[in-house]
């Protein structure tokens, strides 16, 4: 047995090793429209995480992700830039992260209450009311045309096309440089999610979600672990605004609408709900479908080119169809998302019987002859 799961965790760590080489390939390779689609991806996969943590673990409905998404490009844009307090940045990402979780920790009384699509509702009012601010508060959010966005720099590296810098003979702009950057922060993600999941607050969340009613006998308490999960799920949504001002590199306010709290529900709805894989997949397909079609419209039947003749199915439209029929094909047929029906594909392989060699297949000897009966004696 020993034996066993030392081979699975050697395994394991090869497979995490071959990801992780290839994940840092794609900058010397592909081109800017490849690696910003990735930089998005990676930050949505980010915010996704979150819900899935509050949603599919914990079962509380949660329709102001963008506000807390805005929270986060916001909070640090005006604490590093002018007019702000003009903080360094490495200090303004994990100040404008704390930003958001202290924001969802102001709601989480109300989320430690309510649950379901009361939540779901009160929630909404937060994205109405963060949008208002973000047009009103020009001085701080520079109002309806946004403001810029101060680039990165630790220890004096920038994360951003200022200085030349070429690796291997490629030349590192500001994608590639973030590249590295996403993936360290979706990493960190990854690991501190999963390793939640599987730790006794998780498995709180988990019984919370199953049955309030029996995780309380079991001593859970149910406030505060809704509310903990609140703000755990605002954090990750602020460090995912903050990844996304740096691909952006403009934040203005109406991307944080409505419209993008409905797409990371439907991240991890696609992808699977409760499971950090699922989440980051359903996160890749909802961000990269418009961005893809948008680049071959041209090439897409009853798909028009941006900018075209009133009337025709322009691509962001076209996308949003697609995966709302995904949405559709999934709770009929897949309610565990991606990530479980990749579960059962994988399963289902493992427990196939290996198919004999034809070659080297030993003949079975003849089966023996039946014995002879004695003949029977007529009268």
């Amino acid at each position: 047995m020993s034996d066993r799961i030392t081979a699975l965790l050697t395994r394991r760590r090869a497979t995490l090793l071959t990801v992780a080489v290839l994940l840092c390939l794609p900058p010397f390779y592909l081109d800017a429209f490849w690696l910003r689609i990735g930089l998005f991806s990676m930050a949505a996969a980010i915010g996704a995480t979150g819900l899935a943590l509050l949603s599919g673990t914990a079962g509380q409905l949660s329709l102001g992700h963008a506000f807390f998404l805005a929270v986060g490009a916001y909070g640090y844009t005006w604490l590093a830039g002018d007019p702000g307090p003009g903080l360094p940045t490495a200090f303004a990402v994990p100040l404008a992260v704390l930003m958001a979780g202290l924001a969802g920790g102001l709601f989480s009384p109300v989320a430690g209450r309510v649950k379901g699509i009361y939540l779901g509702i009160a929630t909404l009012a937060l994205v109405f009311l963060g949008h208002h601010v973000l047009l009103t508060a020009e001085s701080v959010t520079g109002g309806f045309n946004g403001r810029s966005v101060p680039p990165l720099s630790l220890g004096g590296f920038t994360f951003d096309a200022g200085d030349e810098l070429t690796v291997l003979g490629v030349p590192f702009g500001a994608e590639e440089r973030l590249w590295f950057l996403g993936l360290a922060l979706f990493a960190v993600t990854w690991f501190t999610a999963r390793g939640l999941l599987r730790s006794r607050p998780g498995r709180a969340l988990a019984a919370l979600r199953d049955s309030e009613t029996a995780a309380a006998v079991m001593g859970v308490d149910v406030a505060r672990h809704r509310s903990a999960a609140f703000v755990v799920s605002s954090m990750y949504a602020g460090l995912a605004g903050v990844l996304l001002a740096l691909a952006f590199r403009r934040v203005v306010p109406d991307y944080f609408s409505l419209v993008l709290s409905v797409d990371y529900l439907a991240m991890i709805v696609i992808g699977g709900l409760g499971s950090v894989a699922g989440a980051t997949a359903g996160a890749v397909f909802v961000t990269a479908l418009p961005l893809l079609m948008t680049r071959y419209a041209d090439q897409l039947p009853l798909v028009a080119a941006p900018g075209s003749a009133e009337g025709a199915v322009g691509p962001t439209e076209a996308a949003r169809y697609l995966y709302g029929a995904a949405i559709v094909l999934v709770l009929l047929y897949a309610p565990d998302g991606l990530h479980g029906l990749a579960r059962r594909s994988r399963d289902r392989l493992r427990r196939r019987p290996p198919t004999p060699d034809p070659a080297s297949a030993v003949p079975s000897p003849p089966p023996p002859a039946a014995a002879a009966r004695p003949k029977e004696h007529t009268l």
